[in-house]
């Protein structure tokens, strides 16, 4: 991860501020990752599971980096600024919450089990009809990319849209402290990460901390999930879902395409597509951007213009053969939605799917594993191709499917897969990111 400082004379200032070590020059970036560092940067060593960022501080230095912030011990090296800390990711999250507070203005965290990122990209766009946003790019959702982020806000900023990760417990709280969200929505609950939560209560209880610290804030209530629903939250939520009390109830419809219609409140969304988790994105998006006073016209022409993040959900035709490509990640809930968008689409095509392990699911694995093999056979597919150690109890799931076959690697499944398609097909890609499912869609179909 690396950013370019907006202000470095500033930031000098806050990290004076926050450490009490002035820096000798200014800083210009901030690098997590020696090969990525530039001229001026601060480097910052992490020590991780399985990577220790002091082994590259030379190499940060060939690189550029002017100073590194580190919490081992080590002799200085060659007029490189060698600041050391107890803690450098505790130390970067109260730099960044210093500079957060110099702000005054709504930020908005978004976290949940699945489509958070669909939807802080669908929220920032509809926004910047009438604002300056500051938000999340790429991956920097965790408790070094979030601070980050806000590193990178300006006086120029009007609202800020965060996305907010969590892979254990605890992780939730310590980003609401370090970026003070004024507004924030769960976009669902379910079981992802269960490696490191233990159970789907143990999720609940981690996302619903976002809610916890909004004691003064603005909640976005999803009351069309269970879990969401049960959490308590105070009068000034705003609630939206399939219920017709709620402050923007929704109801769906498709047009003689299969293409979904939002209907929010009396008010129409035509979208450009047969997902229905999509919709679910596009539905929390548009109830955060018209409670921040965008129109209904403004919100239709924004979707109009949206494009889907690489890997979550793309629709690509090749000759007569649909390709979803959702090989971005997966858990067992985006997993069951994927599945059941597939099961939406003309029922004439036959309908395949290309299925990869879901990671971090710990104890839960195989049950989980069995349970898509189980949908499988609900939604009457034609055809299931799995691949990886976990999938194996998909496949034995699988008898009645007219096809079923279970891959060690790549290369077999891809010619297995080649042989099988005709044009007609549709055909769904789904696994964690672990298992680059996506490179089978590139060989089967030579992008």
């Amino acid at each position: 991860m690396r950013i370019t400082l907006p202000n470095p004379k500033r930031f000098s200032k806050v990290f004076k501020a926050v450490t009490n070590i002035q820096l000798r020059k200014p800083v210009t970036g901030i690098c997590t990752d020696s090969r990525q560092c530039l001229e001026g940067d601060l480097y910052i060593a992490i020590t991780g599971n399985k990577v220790d960022g002091h082994k590259y501080i030379n190499a940060a230095q060939k690189s550029g980096a002017i100073a590194v912030l580190l919490s081992k011990n080590i002799a200085s090296n060659n007029g490189l600024q060698i600041i050391q800390v107890d803690d450098v990711v505790e130390t970067i999250g109260r730099l960044a919450n210093k500079w957060r507070k110099q702000f005054n203005l709504p930020i908005i965290g978004i976290t949940g089990s699945n489509g958070k990122t669909t939807t802080k990209e669908l929220t920032k766009n509809i926004l910047k009809a009438k604002y300056h946003v500051h938000f999340t790019k790429g991956n920097f959702n965790t408790a070094i990319g979030l601070p980050l982020t806000l590193l990178l806000l300006e006086d120029s900023h009007e609202i800020c849209v965060l996305e907010m990760g969590a892979n254990q417990s605890g992780d939730i709280k310590k980003l609401c402290q370090i970026a003070e969200p004024t507004d924030g929505l769960i976009t669902n609950i379910g079981p992802a990460h269960l490696e490191g939560f233990g159970s789907i209560e143990n999720v609940l209880t981690e996302k619903r901390e976002l809610f916890r610290y909004l004691t003064a804030g603005r909640i976005f209530k999803n009351v069309s999930d269970e879990y969401i629903k049960s959490i308590p939250t105070p009068p000034n939520t705003v609630e939206f879902g399939c219920e017709s009390n709620c402050d923007y109830s929704v109801d769906y419809s498709r047009n003689e395409e299969g293409k979904i219609i939002l209907i929010i409140n009396a008010n129409e969304l035509k979208l450009n597509s047969q997902n229905l988790v999509f919709a679910k994105n596009v539905l929390a998006a548009s109830v955060i951007s018209h409670s921040f006073g965008i129109d209904w016209a403004v919100i239709q022409s924004k979707i109009n213009e949206f494009t889907p993040t690489y890997g979550r959900g793309v629709i690509t035709n090749y000759g007569d053969t649909t390709v979803i490509d959702d090989t971005y990640n997966a858990n067992y809930t985006s997993t069951l939605a994927a599945l059941e968008n597939l099961n939406q689409l003309p029922a004439e095509c036959r309908k395949v799917f290309v299925f990869g392990d879901m990671a971090e699911l710990g104890n839960y694995s195989k049950e989980y594993h069995e349970k898509v093999g189980q949908k499988c056979i609900e939604f009457g597919l034609d055809a299931v191709f799995t691949i990886g150690q976990e999938t194996v109890n998909t496949d034995k799931e699988l008898d009645g499917i007219p096809y079923h076959k279970h891959f060690n690697n790549q290369n077999d499944l891809v010619q297995d897969l080649s042989n099988y398609i005709k044009n007609g097909d549709i055909v769904l890609f789904k696994g964690s990111r672990s298992m680059e499912i996506e490179k089978i869609i590139q060989e089967v179909f030579k992008k």
